[in-house]
């Protein structure tokens, strides 16, 4: 038989895969969010900041809530 190897997680998904998926959520939020305050369209007020923000959060909570 062989035996499986050890249940642990190895270095990179402890350490590194966690750093790397809070810099791309943190980078997408910024981003999104920025660009949503930059375009300012007549009417919109504070809506589309808000509904941008919200939108980047949601995806990326989706994208990389389970690391």
């Amino acid at each position: 038989d062989i035996k499986s190897k050890s249940s642990q997680p190895r270095w990179y998904e402890r350490y590194v895969q966690p750093c790397v998926a809070e810099l791309l959520g943190s980078a997408l939020f910024i981003f999104i969010g920025c660009l949503s305050v930059v375009e300012d369209a007549e009417g919109t007020g504070r809506l589309q900041p808000a509904l941008a923000h919200g939108l980047a959060l949601g995806l990326t909570i989706a994208i990389l809530g389970d690391i």
